[in-house]
């Protein structure tokens, strides 16, 4: 804790009970040392509170002002008195939460200045503050990123802005922010394309623009090994919202754009729920997808309402929709230099101080929950095998010829007429494999 006077007060340090204790201030499933499939629970879920929704966001919306209680946010206040309260707030709710990381943007830390040499002052100032901060309280930094979207100058764009200008701005942004993350020991950094899209077709050049985005990527990652940052760079895809289509568009989308670029041995994907869902996805999908790919990076442990149609961030609450990401994650090898990221705000309403904690404390026990079944999946074997033994026909001849290329279409035609294949239907068992997936979320504990 610092000097200063709390700004929860009345909460103390977070501790793991178990799963029959009925304080709202304790963990029922988190418990930080306990170890899972080989490794602390800590080290598998690597898991973080971002900054902006948890101390940025004051409760607004297109309809109304702030609800939430943020003193440092109030009209009159020095911008870095603000920025400075705002970091004595958020370190103590990180330390007394236990969450190992967190992540920010630029701006979410350090006001905008009047020029570019006051901003960058400003932010190094903050870096500098949250340094000492991080060594007080052992809390480490899963990600960094450049806020280029808030400010007007970002309307239509920043790397695909019609404005040069505008690109190198944003470039510069990326280069302080880039090397704010190395200087604090990030892990990671992440690049997301809010404005990196369009509104109307009518005035957009869709060649152009994906090759200024190309060259912005480029330029991100030859600083990077300028610097010696040995963090990943990650990309957040994301269909819509703000841009009415936006260039990142789902896992997939992003993995095609690396490739054509020349970047998918660089970059890899920082996958957000909310963000899934809104491309017409599951969350399993894209990390499925992005793994199937080698471009799997971390994640956004969110969730949507299924009756909006945008971006809610909510807490995740579905032991079974994170389970079937975790069994795919773990089953890959888990987490390197990623982790999961609680980008989540609380709801307008819930503006008590301690309703932070509880929206924190139910995500990560969620996770944990979830973590015990998907390892409980993965040892017992039921889905790799059946996996395995849906498409064992591969490793017969015939499958063999065809993706050795030994086979071509006339040997097939032959093939087929010669000697009478006629394959039967066989079942794909999904009822029963959900079934199993309930059972080991059901029973993990």
């Amino acid at each position: 804790m610092t000097d200063g006077p709390e700004f929860f007060e009345g909460v103390g340090r977070i501790g793991y009970v178990g799963p029959d204790s009925d304080d709202p201030l304790t963990f029922r499933w988190y418990d930080a040392e306990r170890v899972v499939a080989g490794r602390r629970m800590e080290d598998h879920l690597r898991m973080a509170v971002c900054y902006w929704h948890s101390f940025v966001w004051p409760g607004s919306d297109v309809f109304g002002e702030g609800t939430l209680d943020r003193p440092w946010s109030v009209p009159g206040v020095d911008p870095m008195d603000a920025a400075r309260s705002k970091m004595d707030a958020a370190f103590e709710f990180l330390a007394k939460l236990g969450t190992p990381y967190f992540c920010f943007h630029d701006r979410d830390i350090a006001p905008e200045g009047a020029t570019p040499a006051e901003t960058a002052a400003r932010l190094d100032a903050m870096v500098e503050l949250a340094a000492d901060h991080m060594e007080r309280t052992g809390v480490r930094l899963l990600w960094g990123t450049a806020n280029l979207f808030s400010h007007p100058r970002y309307a239509a764009g920043a790397a695909t802005s019609p404005d040069p200008e505008v690109f190198a701005v944003a470039a510069a942004q990326v280069c302080h922010a880039l090397e704010a993350t190395h200087a604090l020991g990030g892990a990671n950094y992440v690049l997301w394309g809010g404005r990196e899209g369009y509104e109307t077709l009518l005035n957009t050049d869709l060649v152009r623009e994906e090759a200024q985005l190309a060259r912005f990527l480029n330029l991100v990652v030859d600083h990077k090994h300028r610097i010696g940052f040995e963090g990943t760079i990650l990309i957040e895809p994301k269909p819509a919202e703000p841009a009415k289509h936006q260039y990142d568009h789902d896992a997939a989308t992003v993995v095609g754009f690396l490739a054509r670029h020349g970047l998918a041995d660089e970059v890899r994907l920082n996958l957000e729920a909310n963000h899934a869902t809104l491309a017409g996805h599951s969350f399993h999908h894209e990390v499925a997808t992005a793994l199937a790919a080698g471009a799997f990076g971390s994640i956004d442990a969110n969730r949507g309402d299924p009756q909006n149609g945008w971006d809610t961030d909510q807490f995740p609450n579905s032991v079974e929709e994170c389970t079937l990401a975790l069994y795919e994650i773990l089953a890959a090898g888990g987490f390197t230099t990623g982790g999961i990221n609680f980008d989540t705000k609380l709801r307008r309403q819930s503006v008590a101080r301690d309703d932070l904690f509880h929206g924190h404390i139910g995500a990560m026990d969620t996770m944990a929950r979830s973590l015990l079944a998907a390892a409980s999946l993965l040892e017992s074997g039921e889905l790799s095998r059946f996996r395995t033994e849906r498409y064992a026909g591969w490793e017969g001849p015939l499958g063999t010829a065809v993706l050795d290329g030994s086979a071509t279409l006339a040997s097939l035609r032959d093939e087929v007429t010669g000697g009478g294949l006629d394959p039967a239907p066989v079942s794909g068992r999904q009822e029963l494999l959900e079934q199993v997936v309930n059972r080991h979320v059901e029973r993990a504990r």
